[in-house]
């Protein structure tokens, strides 16, 4: 300090201008004042320097404002660029001079991308620059702003909405320097209050249109709220109820005191739910109304009445009675049915057994109910089937024409033909199954019978000592016994599939056989029809036809079946027959003796 202040002074003695400097006085180790100084060159007469005057200045003071100052303005700028709300500042000419951290993060823009650019120009939407520039030319102009919605746009797209106080900037002297703006981050609270609106907006339609009878009271129980589907329920218009007593004026006199409570109850906090009360309309007929009669409170939590969202159960009601007419109408079938049904719950065990499976097991209700069905009343070797039959039908895969064979409580067996049916409650969750059968014992007897039956007449066919064929509807051969293999030399594996008339039949003989064949597929059966058939071998064989109709089960017709004798021998010996007769005749009428016969 000694050094400096000595050049100074040197500089001085020299006659050379100075510039002024700080001169700290020290006493006892402490500094006491600040002197600002200004070392001026003194001369005498002949203009000679003979010496230094100093002029000083006590600064101390000023020295400790300003240092305050800087303090402050050091604080300012930290809680500026620290603050958790978005601020800038512009200067006269609207460049930024202010961006903060918050500004930067919210907005995606550094600090480095904006000092000295002009903000409405550069950061503002067009459509909004208008009017945020009258707000700062306004605050330029001293008057500030507060509480202005600015709505700003990231460097990335994202929209917010900012709560912006625009506040004057001014220097030392008072003058305006610029203008800083604080704002608000109210994009959340904004969208908040959107949702809340919108939630209000559609609440308000939903009781007005809901497809139920809704109304409200206050807490003097005066009718407050009446929806278009109350009105139109009961006959009464809003006008004809809005501030009218509710139990007074629309509640029977056997109603009114439990719906009094209910309503009471709620106005204290206690809700209702489910309270079924009849209600009577303008015209005097009656309605079943199942009720929840909820709180209304306000902003403050405190209570401001009763909202009642009603349910008209009317027609629930009679289709409830029409249900349960219909189930007691059902447990009866089920009870009388002229069919064997039982039916179990998820676990298998026994629910339902009825009279028919009582007669026809021998086991009564009693003996069933709550037991296990598979493992007391299903035989060992079909319990495994039988079970898996179950449990399908309680995954949702229904059975039909399952086979079941049943051992009564006597030993007789028993083939039931069952449809095993998933059973669910009122919700489609399913809680069991129900199978309904049908006794095929002697239905099964039968086509056992049907079948040795037919197996014998296979067999026949196939055995005969006759040539025998089928065909189709088509004329295609469906059966060639042994015998017309060996009659005629064709395997049954080169016939079968192949047109009859059009592999096997001559053809001067086509067309009377295809007639005879088509008649026979009308039902009109040909017997003793006679037809030459060439073998494999081109032996021509005289073959005496009786052909059949064949038909199915259900009467049908599904093809014919020919039997044939192979007369060709007949014929040859008849031949000769014929030739020795006509031989003995003409030598009886030639004979030279009288010749006579007599019966």
């Amino acid at each position: 300090l000694k050094a400096s202040i000595g050049h100074v002074l040197l500089k001085a003695l020299n006659g050379e201008h100075t510039p002024s400097f700080e001169l700290p006085l020290v006493k006892d180790g402490e500094q006491k004042a600040v002197l600002l100084l200004n070392a001026a060159t003194r001369r005498g007469p002949s203009n000679e320097v003979i010496g230094v005057i100093c002029v000083g200045q006590d600064i101390t003071q000023i020295n400790a404002m300003a240092a305050e100052q800087q303090r402050i303005a050091d604080d300012l700028s930290r809680l500026i660029d620290t603050a958790n709300a978005p601020i800038f500042g512009v200067d006269l000419n609207g460049m930024v001079t202010e961006w903060n951290r918050k500004a930067a993060e919210m907005l995606g823009y550094q600090k480095e991308e904006t000092i000295g650019k002009h903000l409405v120009a550069s950061f503002i939407e067009p459509e909004n620059r208008q009017s945020v520039q009258e707000i700062l030319t306004k605050a330029l102009a001293g008057a500030e702003t507060a509480n202005y919605a600015l709505p700003l746009m990231s460097k990335h797209g994202k929209r917010y909405t900012v709560l912006l106080n625009a506040t004057t900037r001014r220097d030392a002297k008072g003058l305006i320097t610029g203008v800083v703006g604080v704002g608000q981050d109210i994009t959340q609270l904004n969208q908040v209050m959107a949702d809340s609106k919108r939630i209000a907006d559609d609440l308000t339609r939903l009781i007005e249109t809901a497809n139920a009878p809704i109304f409200g009271i206050d807490t003097e129980g005066n009718v407050s709220e009446w929806n278009a589907k109350a009105s139109s329920l009961l006959g009464f218009s809003k006008a004809e109820t809005m501030g009218k007593n509710l139990v007074s004026n629309f509640i029977t006199k056997e109603f009114k005191e439990s719906v009094q409570d209910v309503l009471a109850a709620a106005l204290n906090g206690k809700e209702t739910a489910n309270f079924q009360f009849p209600l009577f309309t303008k015209d005097g007929k009656r309605r079943e109304i199942l009720l929840n009669a909820t709180t209304r409170r306000g902003p403050d939590g405190q209570v401001t009445g009763v909202i009642g969202v009603g349910q008209d159960i009317t027609m629930i009601r009679e289709i409830t009675d029409e249900q349960q007419r219909n189930a007691e109408d059902l447990a009866r079938l089920i009870d009388t049915a002229n069919a064997p049904i039982f039916g179990v719950d998820m676990e298998g065990m026994v629910t339902e057994w009825n009279r028919k499976a009582a007669d026809m097991l021998g086991y009564t209700q009693d003996e069933t109910i709550g037991q296990a069905f598979v493992q007391n009343f299903i035989q060992p070797e079909d319990r495994k089937s039988v079970q898996v039959v179950l449990q399908r039908a309680m995954a949702g895969d229904e059975t039909a024409n399952y086979k079941l064979p049943l051992m009564s409580k006597h030993g007789n067996l028993y083939s039931v033909l069952l449809n095993a049916t998933t059973r669910r409650d009122s919700k489609g969750k399913i809680v069991g199954v129900v199978g309904v059968g049908q006794d095929i014992t002697e239905q099964d007897a039968a086509n056992a019978e049907s079948k040795r039956i037919a197996d014998d007449l296979m067999r026949l066919i196939e055995t005969a000592n006759a040539p025998i064929f089928g065909i189709d509807k088509q004329g295609r051969v469906t059966e060639w016994n042994v015998k017309a293999s060996n009659l005629l030399g064709f395997t049954k594996r080169e016939t079968i599939g192949r047109s009859l008339v059009d592999n096997f039949i001559t053809e001067e003989f086509k067309h009377s056989v295809n007639s005879v064949l088509r008649a026979a597929l009308a039902g009109k059966e040909t017997a003793n029809f006679e037809f030459p058939l060439f073998t494999k071998r081109g032996e021509r064989k005289a073959i005496l036809l009786n052909a059949t109709t064949r038909r199915g089960a259900d009467g049908e017709i599904t093809g014919v079946i020919g039997v044939g004798q192979d007369i060709t021998q007949i014929r040859e010996i008849t031949s000769d027959q014929e030739r020795i007769a006509d031989d003995l005749s003409r030598l009886i009428e030639t004979a030279n003796a009288p010749i006579f016969g007599v019966d």
